[in-house]
């Protein structure tokens, strides 16, 4: 679904229909402690960015609400854990390097086979 921002992200819900108001993110929703959303947040979210650079499907993501200084400007913390290597992933854009060794190199011509 497109998000406040404009940006596509899966995890984003909102309904208007019918006289309803409700925007939500699922991912900070699910995560333990994940804080209140707003939908100013979507506007500085990770989220978007990290799973059009990489759909690796033993990724999880969780997603906190975090506070600047003295309670302002807050934005959403999003940290990565792979289930196949069982470790927090560093930099969730690129992966853990253990995922990438089991996809098939690409060749351009048949005799690389």
């Amino acid at each position: 679904m497109i998000t406040p921002a404009g940006t596509e992200c899966p995890f984003y819900y909102e309904d208007f229909q019918r006289g309803r108001h409700q925007q939500e993110c699922r991912l900070i929703d699910r995560t333990p402690g994940g804080g209140t959303y707003s939908s100013d947040l979507c506007s500085q979210c990770l989220v978007p960015r990290i799973l059009l650079a990489n759909a690796c499907p033993d990724m999880v993501l969780e997603a906190r609400v975090v506070s600047g200084f003295l309670g302002l400007h807050r934005r959403v913390r999003v940290s990565a854990f792979c289930t196949k290597s069982l470790e927090d992933v560093k930099e969730p854009e690129i992966g853990c390097s253990q995922c990438h060794r089991d996809i098939p190199t690409f060749s351009l011509s048949p005799e690389d086979g």
